[in-house]
């Protein structure tokens, strides 16, 4: 493992048991709302097959099943630690979901296996974004979809300073209180921060994909956004 890998692991390891609270704090609930937004987005359907990758605790693949039903869906995360509430999770509400450990850049499955690929703010976790792109596009159907939920910046100026203010100093603050790491908080700021969003992630998506089209929708001003990309 690199060295990205490794911090990665170890932060989501030691925050795995308080992530689902802490996000629903930080975020005032709205990630649910944009998780379910982003699965309207992608057409899916009864039946389809769908594979969430880093699927931490679950809740992005129990938001598929509730859409395709009796169709497949498979969660897979780098840390096994994310993984360990999921199953129960979707058990709980009659899901039958499989959870694996798995690499976004090396994904175990054949080619063109999938109608949908998601990932949830996990893509600037990766330590070869472009890697994660064509695998995540290779198990795909043609003319499935890739939909990406991940963080961006309000081109609003007032909006982004007091985001900025948050995101840099109420957050590590208020998520170190709550999962006893405010280390893990700053990285996951300092890590949004340096990642593409907007158009150059779409012209990211474009290159590696090799995706015909991607659009990429902002939520809440810009704050996070979904990604689009058809295959």
């Amino acid at each position: 493992m690199n060295s990205k890998a490794d911090r990665v692991q170890g932060i989501f390891s030691q925050i795995a048991p308080k992530y689902d609270l802490v996000n629903d704090v930080m975020t005032f609930r709205m990630a649910h709302s944009w998780r379910a937004k982003t699965v309207k987005l992608s057409g899916a359907k009864p039946g389809m097959k769908i594979l969430d990758v880093a699927t931490g605790t679950g809740d992005f693949a129990i938001e598929f099943k509730k859409v395709v039903g009796l169709g497949e869906v498979i969660g897979v995360d780098f840390c096994a630690e994310m993984l360990v509430p999921a199953p129960s999770k979707a058990k709980a509400l009659g899901f039958d979901i499989a959870f694996k450990q798995g690499d976004a850049m090396a994904l175990e499955f054949e080619e063109s296996c999938f109608d949908v690929v998601s990932i949830g703010y996990g893509l600037r976790n990766v330590s070869d974004t472009g890697k994660a792109i064509k695998e995540m596009s290779r198990v795909l159907v043609p003319g499935g979809k890739l939909m990406i939920l991940e963080t961006g910046r309000s081109e609003w100026p007032l909006f982004s300073a007091a985001t900025e203010f948050y995101t840099s100093k109420v957050m590590p603050v208020l998520g170190g209180m709550l999962s006893g790491s405010k280390d893990a908080y700053k990285y996951l700021d300092s890590s949004s921060k340096e990642f593409p969003y907007g158009e150059k992630l779409v012209e990211l998506l474009k290159r590696e994909g090799g995706f015909k089209s991607v659009v990429a929708h902002p939520l809440f001003g810009g704050v996070s956004y979904i990604y689009e990309c058809q295959k």
